[in-house]
């Protein structure tokens, strides 16, 4: 699957390239796509700062609810009529879980432990910050079919490699 995602962008890259050379404005064409894209990265990261604030998954907040009860849990509001109780969606929720997990360059997929049942995903095991946490719980939160998140995740930085 990595390997078939790599090849996708590599030809996405080329494909790109080709087209600035054979264009004849391929320096300001390329300035307008790198200003497209800036802004779209901008836009996203703007959403993604809502969403940590209207989940209350801001680092100060995950540190107090790590202090007062030594874990985190947010709850997303149920969309009436939906309720997910067979083993089978949680095993899809995991599964899609674990793999945005992978796809994270930030988050450690190893590190992670992923648990769901009824729609209500635990996760567990250790990351670097706690900002990392708060990743960790919006990509959960983002998923389809996640009524709530408990996240037991520890802060355990990185040590420097000897040598």
């Amino acid at each position: 699957m990595k390997a078939l995602f790599s090849l996708i962008i590599g030809v996405l890259i080329g494909a790109a390239a080709v087209w600035i050379y054979a264009t004849k404005d391929g320096q300001s064409s390329s300035k307008n796509a790198g200003d497209q894209i800036e802004s779209a990265a901008k836009s996203t990261r703007d959403a993604i700062q809502e969403k940590i604030r209207v989940l209350d998954l801001r680092p100060e907040q995950i540190k107090d609810d790590l202090d007062r009860t030594g874990k985190v849990i947010r709850r997303k509001a149920r969309e009436a009529g939906q309720a997910i109780s067979d083993a089978t969606a949680d095993a899809r929720i995991t599964g899609a879980i674990k793999g945005k997990l992978v796809a994270n360059k930030d988050l450690s997929a190893l590190s992670i432990s992923v648990n769901t049942t009824e729609g209500i995903v635990t996760l567990s095991g250790s990351v670097n910050s706690m900002e990392d946490i708060s990743k960790a719980m919006l990509l959960a939160m983002d998923t389809d079919g996640v009524h709530e998140v408990i996240s037991t995740l520890q802060v355990k930085p990185k040590q420097a490699k000897a040598g």
